[in-house]
């Protein structure tokens, strides 16, 4: 938990920082464009909708390493034992109510009052963003009467919170054809793209028809068909991916908070072993990219017998030993660090995409050494994946599988991994980092193709949603919402649990002592959040 607090207090720094940039930045063309800067209308929404983005993200990192960990691509923590409290999330919570979602009003309020339609749009999809995520994540959320206006905000249901998101997305997908003037500076997801945007609005609507496809299962098999049939434009090359990039500046400090967690002299926390393992046993490439290796002798409990993949079992809860300089860290993918060079002396002639072909010997590329993570070793200007081509593809693979949609699950599967492997291939070359080979994704891809071949229908989904969750390394949140959803992939048993697993995160516990609305039945309600599915959730 010290670590975790660390952790939400850097976020919330790191996301001030930002935003003090920004507005640093654009605050002479603030000046020189208003007549009354006392009153501005077009150039607040200039400097107030990026600032929206960057709390999002911000405040996202948050329930990110959460859903990383209670989804096992993490392997430190409380919640490694499945153990939360009040104050877990509560740097999330109090962030997205009392900063993003304020924000997303103003612009909405103020770019209707102007005619400023691109902005609204934009706003309202990113509010049916994050409110879809705050469902999946709490369940029951002040929603109709959140905002600020309201000092007591009721707790709406979670489904009544998804109904109003697709009207919302419907919304801002019409507001587009009034108009979409939106500065290209004034947009950090997509320099103010329509098309990007209009993609990103039909593929959430796609997410949240998948999300609840068992508890309504006509609802969500009707809806992604039309989305489908209508050839409504989706997400459908990485390039379209709705991601927030990370950039190198230190002071201040725009790195991946994985980066700047891992990269510095407290070394995060450790990285999951149930992931390593998963990726050594499908030969897959991605563990070069995804964990870097500080010393290639030591094994798990620092010892000196292994290869270098020293990180932790699910709810290992001993104490950690002088590790700092010895622990497996995360790598180059997502988060800008190190890529992995060094030869994995258990890989053998059966291995074909995972291989030592160029690894060099007794030590990983970039040589590591402990002076170089003051000096900015890696770059840290990573990725955040939100909504991206190969979640979309795996959406419509698993609704094929399951709707009856009538797409080729099989061929949505290849291009999926394809498409991550691809986005890897991106995040490394353009940090320093070597590529997977064009062959190499190829031959991947086609390969699990042949797995899906062979499996019975079962199996198909099983491999699918295994395929989505190794890909999802990076977004913890969707991970923990699918696994939630499927019970897919299937995770390993914990080594000492503290509690059971957790259905929904705990809510901030400053919401709970000031909300007149719950404070009565406070402790009931916090607890309920541990063992309650969300509304879509029927396993």
């Amino acid at each position: 938990m010290k670590q975790q607090t660390k952790n939400f207090t850097t976020t919330r720094m790191s996301v001030a920082m930002m935003l003090v940039a920004l507005i640093m930045a654009s605050c002479s063309d603030f000046v020189d464009i208003n007549d009354d800067p006392n009153n501005p209308t077009v150039p607040t929404l200039n400097l107030l909708l990026p600032a929206t983005q960057i709390s999002l993200a911000g405040y996202f990192n948050d329930i990110n390493g959460g859903g990383a960990t209670v989804s096992q691509h993490f392997g430190s923590g409380d919640l490694n034992r499945w153990n939360q409290t009040g104050g877990t999330f509560s740097s999330a919570w109090e962030g997205f109510y009392t900063a993003t979602i304020p924000d997303l009003e103003t612009v909405i309020r103020e770019g209707t009052e102007a005619g400023q339609w691109g902005y609204v749009a934009i706003a309202k999809l990113e509010k049916a963003y994050l409110y879809s995520i705050m469902v999946d994540l709490w369940g029951d959320i002040p929603y109709s009467e959140a905002g600020g206006e309201v000092p007591n905000p009721k707790f709406d249901l979670g489904k009544d919170t998804y109904d109003s998101l697709f009207v919302l997305i419907d919304e801002a997908l019409n507001d587009m054809n009034q108009g979409f003037d939106v500065a290209a500076s004034a947009d950090i997801f997509y320099q103010g793209s329509r098309d990007s945007w209009e993609r990103l609005g039909n593929s959430l609507k796609l997410k949240l028809y998948n999300q609840i496809r068992l508890v309504d299962p006509e609802r969500a098999a009707t809806g992604i068909a039309g989305l489908i049939s209508s050839e409504a434009p989706l997400i459908e090359d990485n390039s379209q991916d709705f991601t927030f990039q990370y950039g190198t500046t230190v002071s201040p400090n725009a790195r991946h908070p994985w980066f700047t967690s891992w990269y510095n002299t407290g070394r995060g926390g450790y990285v999951s072993m149930p992931l390593i393992e998963r990726l050594k046993a499908q030969d897959d490439p991605r563990l070069r990219y995804y964990i870097f290796r500080q010393n290639e002798r030591v094994g798990l409990a620092n010892s000196m017998n292994g290869e270098g993949y020293y990180g932790r079992y699910p709810g290992d809860g001993t104490a950690s030993p002088a590790d700092l300089n010895t622990k497996a860290i995360v790598g180059i993918y997502p988060a800008a660090g190190l890529y992995d060079n060094g030869m994995i002396p258990s890989l053998g002639t059966d291995n074909t995409y995972l291989n030592n072909d160029g690894a060099v010997t007794g030590t990983t590329n970039n040589s590591f050494k402990i002076a170089l993570f003051t000096n900015g070793d890696g770059t840290g200007a990573g990725i955040l994946p939100l909504i991206t081509n190969f979640m979309v593809k795996f959406i419509r693979a698993e609704a094929a599988l399951t709707s009856g949609t009538g797409e080729d699950a099989k061929q949505l599967l290849i291009d999926g991994v394809t498409a991550h492997l691809n986005l890897v291939n991106t995040v490394s070359t353009s940090n320093g980092g070597q590529a997977i080979p064009n062959a190499s994704v190829t031959g991947f891809a086609d390969r699990i193709g042949q797995q899906f071949d062979a499996a019975d229908a079962e199996g198909k989904l099983a491999l699918v949603m295994m395929q989505k969750w190794i890909a999802l390394y990076g977004n913890g949140v969707e991970a923990y919402n699918d696994y939630r959803r499927t019970g897919l992939p299937e995770l390993e048993d914990l080594l000492a649990p503290l509690d059971e697993y957790p259905m929904r995160f705990y809510y901030s516990e400053t919401e709970l002592t000031s909300n007149e609305t719950v404070i009565a039945d406070r402790d009931a309600i916090q607890r309920a959040q541990q063992f309650t599915p969300v509304f879509w959730d029927v396993n």
